[in-house]
C-alpha cells in the first residue's frame, strides 16, 4: 500500500521540483515584480532586487556590442537568459536608419519578454563632429572644438539637444558624450578635436549645457573620460596610456568639469583606461583603480549615478597580461557599475563564465553587484518612467527617421560661429578671372563647397590617413600639380596632411590654409601666413570656411586651445 501512494505521488513531486527549478532559473509567477509596475521607485528597485536570481543580477552590469546589421543571435540570447543590462551600437551595425530602428526595437520587445521587463540601455558614441558613429541622415555637426571657439553655452546646448532628439527618435537611449577631456597636450591626439577647450572651466561649462541640452531630450548623457585623457599622448585602444601628474594637478585641470557637472547631476560617467603612476604608485589603470572610482569619484566627488567602463577589450584595459575577463572582474571590484565588451562573442562569454566562478566563490561578490544592480535601474527608472521629456525604451519612428526641426539651420549657423581667423595675409581672397586656383584635400565635403564658391577651380584629392605618414606618391604628386596654379587653398587635417603641405613652402603661388578638425598641426607651419580654422569636416563647416575667404563676414570664433605657438608637435595626428 505505501509503495503504491509512493507511485503515485512521484509525479507530482517531481513537478514541485520543476517548479522550483524553474524559480531557480528565473522563471515568472504572478508576484513577479515587473519594472513598469505603478510603485514608489526605491520599493520597486528593492523587490526586483531581491527576487534576481545570481545570473540576472549580473546580467544587468554587462553592456555589450554585436557584430552585424541585425541584433546577432548571441545578444538575443543574452538578453532572453541572462536579464542584459545594456547594448551598444556601432557604425558596424547601420546599414538604414528604418533598419537600426526595427533592430533595437526587436531587442526590446526581447527585453520586455523577461521576467522583470527591464528595458536595455540603448547606447552610442554621437559626440557630435569627428566621433559620430551613427551616419546617414544624422546631423553632422562641426564638433566640441567648433563649440570652444565659439564659446557660447546656448550651443551647446542645442547640439546636445538635437542630437539628442535623433538618437531618441531611434530608440538610442544613452548617448557616451559629452567629452570632458580638458585638451591640455598638443600631442592628445586621441582626443583633439573631441575636446571642447585646452581651459578647464570652459571645457566644463560647455559640457555642462552640452548635458543640460541632452537631458531636455530624454537621453542619458555619459560624461568621459573619468578622470581625464586629455593629457594622454596614446591610445587606450592600442596601448595603456601614461600620464605623469600629480593628484593637485589633476585636481584642478582634468576633474574641474567633474568638479561641476557632478552636483548638476550628471546621471553617468565613463572611466578611461589611463595609468597615473604619481598618483597610485604603479601602472594600474584608473578603470581597475579602487582609489580613483571608490575615494575620488564616489567619496570625494560625490557621484552615485552609474559608472562604466570603457571598452574591456581594449588594450589599456588588459595591460598587465590579464584578459578581459579578469580585468572585467577587476573593474566591477573597483566600483564601476557596468562592464563595456564590444566586440568579441567569445570575450564576452568567457567575462562571463569567469565572474560566474567568482560569485561562486565569492559570496560577498554579490553585494557589489547589488549596490551596481541597484543604481543601474535607479537610472533607467529616472529616465525611461519620468512624465516629461521620457525617453521611451522603443524606437518613435521604426519607419524611417526625421531630422529634428531646426537642427540643419542650427549646426550651419554653429560652424559660422566657430570660424577662427588665424593668419590674415590674403583674406578676402582677390581673386582675379586670369588667376588659376587649385583646391587641394582629403575630404570630398572640402571640395564640394571649395566648387560651390569657386566653381572655376582645379581640384585634387589625397587619401585621408588619419594614423599614417603621406605616401612618397602623395608628396611628389601634390607639389608637382600644385606649382602650376597661381591660388592654392590647403585643407590640413593631420600629421598626414601637415606632410604634404611641407612641400608646398617654397611653390610660386599664393598658399591658403583651411585648418580641420585641431588646429595643433599650425604650429609646425609659422611660413604659412593666411589660415584660418573651421574645426569639423562637415559641409556646413567648409561652406562656413569659404564664406570667410570670399569675404562674407568677419569670422568671430577665437582659438580654444592655449598651445598654438608652442614648441612644433611631434607624431601622428588624428
Amino acid at each position: 500500500m505505501e509503495s503504491h501512494v509512493l507511485k503515485r505521488c512521484i509525479p507530482a513531486i517531481a513537478l514541485l521540483l520543476l517548479c522550483a527549478c524553474g524559480l531557480l532559473h528565473g522563471e515568472a509567477t504572478e508576484d513577479t515584480p515587473s519594472f513598469w509596475d505603478d510603485r514608489p521607485g526605491e520599493e520597486l528597485i528593492e523587490s526586483i532586487l531581491s527576487e534576481m536570481t545570481d545570473e540576472e543580477l549580473l546580467g544587468q552590469v554587462f553592456m555589450l556590442g554585436y557584430i552585424g546589421k541585425r541584433p546577432s543571435a548571441e545578444v538575443l540570447s543574452w538578453i532572453r537568459s541572462r536579464n542584459l543590462g545594456g547594448v551598444k551600437i556601432f557604425t558596424r551595425n547601420v546599414d538604414t536608419l528604418a533598419g537600426l530602428s526595427a533592430g533595437i526595437a526587436e531587442m526590446q520587445e526581447t527585453a520586455r519578454g523577461g521576467r522583470f521587463q527591464i528595458p536595455l540601455f540603448v547606447s552610442t558614441d554621437q559626440e557630435g563632429g569627428w566621433v559620430r558613429h551613427i551616419k546617414l541622415e544624422t546631423s553632422q555637426t562641426p564638433g566640441n572644438i567648433a563649440l570652444g571657439a565659439s564659446g557660447l553655452p546656448q550651443d551647446a546646448l542645442l547640439t546636445g539637444y538635437y542630437i539628442g532628439q535623433e538618437l531618441r527618435s531611434l530608440g538610442i537611449n544613452m548617448n557616451f558624450a559629452p567629452t570632458t577631456d580638458v585638451y591640455s597636450n598638443p600631442s592628445a591626439s586621441v582626443i583633439g578635436p573631441r575636446a571642447f577647450s585646452s581651459d578647464p572651466i570652459a571645457t566644463a561649462t560647455l559640457a555642462l549645457a552640452y548635458y543640460r541640452g541632452m537631458a531636455r531630450s530624454g537621453v542619458i548623457c555619459t560624461a568621459k573620460h573619468f578622470p581625464g585623457h586629455g593629457h594622454a599622448d596614446k591610445d587606450s585602444h592600442g596601448a595603456l596610456p601614461v600620464v605623469r601628474i600629480s593628484f593637485e594637478q589633476m585636481w584642478e585641470r582634468e576633474l574641474v568639469p567633474y568638479r561641476i557637472l557632478i552636483p548638476e547631476g550628471i546621471p553617468a560617467i565613463m572611466s578611461a583606461h589611463i595609468a597615473y603612476p604619481e598618483i597610485l604608485g604603479s601602472l594600474l589603470p584608473a578603470s581597475r583603480s579602487h582609489h580613483f572610482i571608490e575615494d575620488v569619484l564616489r567619496r570625494r566627488l560625490s557621484f552615485q549615478g552609474v559608472l562604466i567602463t570603457d571598452d574591456m577589450e581594449m588594450q589599456g584595459a588588459i595591460s598587465g597580461g590579464i584578459d578581459t575577463a579578469q580585468a572585467s572582474l577587476e573593474a566591477l571590484e573597483a566600483g564601476n557599475d557596468m562592464i563595456l565588451v564590444s566586440h568579441t562573442p567569445g570575450a564576452q562569454q568567457r567575462t562571463w563564465q569567469r565572474l560566474m566562478r567568482h560569485l561562486a566563490e565569492q559570496p560577498e561578490f554579490k553585494g557589489r553587484l547589488t549596490d551596481s544592480a541597484r543604481r543601474i535601474l535607479r537610472l533607467k527608472l529616472d529616465y525611461f518612467k519620468r512624465e516629461e521629456p521620457a525617453a521611451p525604451p522603443f524606437p518613435q519612428n521604426t519607419g524611417g527617421f526625421t531630422r529634428s526641426s531646426g537642427a540643419w539651420d542650427f549646426f550651419q549657423q554653429s560652424a559660422l560661429r566657430s570660424v577662427t581667423l588665424l593668419r590674415d595675409g590674403a583674406i578676402p581672397l582677390k581673386h582675379a578671372a586670369d588667376q588659376r586656383m587649385l583646391l587641394v584635400g582629403q575630404f570630398e565635403e572640402f571640395l564640394q563647397e571649395g566648387l560651390l564658391r569657386y566653381p572655376e577651380a582645379d581640384e585634387l584629392l589625397f587619401p585621408y590617413s588619419p594614423f599614417y605618414s603621406a605616401r612618397s606618391a602623395d608628396l611628389e604628386r601634390v607639389r608637382r600639380i600644385a606649382s602650376g596654379y597661381d591660388l592654392v587653398v590647403f585643407c590640413l587635417a593631420n600629421y598626414n596632411s601637415l606632410e604634404i603641405l611641407e612641400t608646398l613652402r617654397d611653390i610660386p603661388a599664393t598658399l591658403v590654409v583651411v585648418s580641420a578638425l585641431s588646429p595643433v598641426y599650425l604650429r609646425d607651419t609659422p611660413w604659412v601666413q593666411t589660415a584660418l580654422a573651421v574645426y569639423g569636416t562637415g559641409n556646413e563647416s567648409f561652406r562656413a570656411g569659404f564664406a570667410v575667404l570670399a569675404g562674407d563676414f568677419e569670422p568671430e570664433g577665437r582659438i580654444p586651445v592655449d598651445f598654438i605657438d608652442n614648441a612644433p608637435v611631434n607624431g601622428a595626428g588624428p
